[in-house]
């Protein structure tokens, strides 16, 4: 199982890649964490909110306390604050609430939208190329185990003077079809497993 290339130009270039990739990925999670943490700053209005309707409600609490027991008046009286106390206050207790819950629930999605949707869409870009890739070095290495064996070099030079770009085969020697045709198949050969990222061994 080979996950890089033996050419070194080859296997160093796609490590590069590989590490771009996940620094990206790297730089995604942050900026999701950074807008998460940015978002989730807003709760704090909801908590003012929320203290407060608590204090509202206390004050009245302790009004309640201090008119309680005043005979005649003093029960009723006590009850009527106390209830305007948790009409005002309690409202503002369970709308600071709500907005709190509301903005830690969007730092939430927004952190990971932020996150996600490019992080997806970069994998998606870079992730069945590589898959490609990395399955034809695998192929190429089962098939190309033993290319020096005998027999196998003229095949494998054909291979190569027929299957390779022009251009590709020019670089590694300036006539591929008359190599072929003499039987010098070195070059050839060599084309052909270091385009499929195998070393040559000699």
């Amino acid at each position: 199982m080979r996950f890089y290339p033996d050419v070194p130009e080859q296997r160093w270039g796609l490590i590069l890649r590989d590490l771009a990739l996940v620094l990206a990925l790297v730089v995604f999670a942050k900026l999701g964490l950074i807008v998460h943490d940015a978002v989730d700053k807003l709760a704090v209005l909801g908590e003012g909110v929320e203290s407060a309707g608590n204090a509202v409600t206390g004050g009245f609490e302790s009004a309640a306390d201090a008119v309680d027991g005043t005979p005649i008046v003093g029960d009723d009286l006590a009850g009527g604050l106390r209830s305007a106390g948790e009409g005002t206050g309690g409202e503002a207790v369970e709308l600071g609430r709500g907005g709190a819950g509301a903005a830690h629930d969007l730092a939430d999605l927004l952190g990971l939208v932020v996150f996600a949707v490019p992080a997806a869409m970069l994998l998606l870009w870079q992730l069945p190329p590589r898959i490609a890739r990395w399955r034809r070095l695998n192929a190429a290495a089962s098939v190309l185990r033993d290319p020096v064996a005998p027999g196998r070099l003229e095949l494998v030079a054909s291979r190569a003077a027929f299957g390779l770009p022009y251009g590709t085969l020019l670089r590694y020697t300036k006539d591929p079809l008359g190599d072929l045709d003499a039987g010098r198949y070195d070059a050839l050969v060599r084309a052909e497993l270091e385009e499929s990222g195998l070393r040559v061994r000699q």
